[in-house]
């Protein structure tokens, strides 16, 4: 999981590169910013995950990241085709949030079980 937690970081890092240009980008540069720093951590210093403090502020994350995902659900018809994405800024929005929640919950399942402690 640690190769998988290294892609995904790199992609989350190269997210925030891209909004340089993106009228509300310091809103997204934060908002990738979130799973970039946990998929750091997983990557990097994985026994940090097996702390209660840790896992719960990951879970308020994953929720958070949830209901951003209901915040930004796209509502143009077709949203999930490159035609439309490609050019309706609230469908690649809305799945930006989902790719949000995605990494944040593939960070969960690549933490240590409660009681194991990885060092790395």
């Amino acid at each position: 999981m640690r190769i998988v937690n290294a892609i995904l970081m790199v992609l989350m890092f190269l997210f925030i590169v891209v909004q340089y240009n993106d009228p509300d980008g310091k809103l997204w540069m934060a908002l990738y910013a979130v799973p970039a720093a946990w998929t750091a951590v997983a990557t990097f210093k994985r026994s940090i995950l097996g702390n209660h403090i840790a896992r719960t502020l990951l879970g308020l994350c994953i929720i958070a990241s949830c209901f951003g995902v209901y915040w930004f659900w796209p509502d143009t018809p077709g949203w999930w085709q490159q035609e439309v994405w490609w050019e309706t800024e609230t469908a690649r929005e809305g799945m930006g949030m989902m790719i949000i929640a995605i990494v944040l919950v593939t960070v969960w399942l690549s933490r240590p079980k409660a009681g194991i402690i990885y060092e790395h």
